[in-house]
């Protein structure tokens, strides 16, 4: 059975000639990468296992270095490659917090218990996160993710339930 992978971020480019790379973050924890120790670069070619280096940040990138390569020719290949890591490396999760992975694909249920549909994405707006729901009739629903709509979110069951306000539905 493949090990699931959680993907943190996607190398931009390559940074300065010592093997460093420019990573966009995609976890909400951006400091998580100066405690991250091994990671997994998915590439076309098949995953490859590191070991971070170093860690500086520059604007909204993070720069990284792995133990694994020190000149840029053993990174210019990695442009767009995602950077992942296992469940047990995952950043710790607050009350009430959960992995998005966990919750994709989960059925969607008003609370009187009516499936709506799957829920398909989620979408980042600052003020709140977003779900996009497809229903049984193909349509797309977008609930915000607030909490006098969104009153339960069962990772476990893959199960959402949800309290729509008038004309959402």
């Amino acid at each position: 059975m493949e090990e699931e992978l959680f993907r943190i971020g996607v190398i931009t480019s390559t940074h300065g000639l010592k093997g460093e790379v420019k990573v966009f973050p995609t976890t909400d924890d951006v400091k998580r990468f100066e405690y991250l120790k091994k990671c997994i670069l998915r590439t076309k070619n098949g995953n490859i296992e590191v070991e971070k280096n170093t860690c500086k940040y520059f604007k909204n990138m993070v720069i990284l270095s792995f133990k694994e390569f020190d000149n840029i020719n053993q990174v210019e290949g990695f442009k767009q490659v995602d950077i992942c890591v296992t469940r047990e490396n995952l950043a710790p999760l607050e009350e009430d917090e959960y992995y998005i992975d966990d919750i994709i694909g989960a059925d969607v249920f008003t609370e009187d218990g009516t499936r709506i549909g799957e829920l398909n994405d989620v979408m980042f707006t600052g003020a709140n996160d977003v779900y996009q729901v497809i229903t049984e009739d193909e349509r797309e629903l977008l609930i915000p993710v607030v909490k006098d709509i969104v009153i339960e979110v069962d990772t476990e069951n893959k199960k959402v339930v949800i309290r729509p306000i008038k004309g959402m539905i």
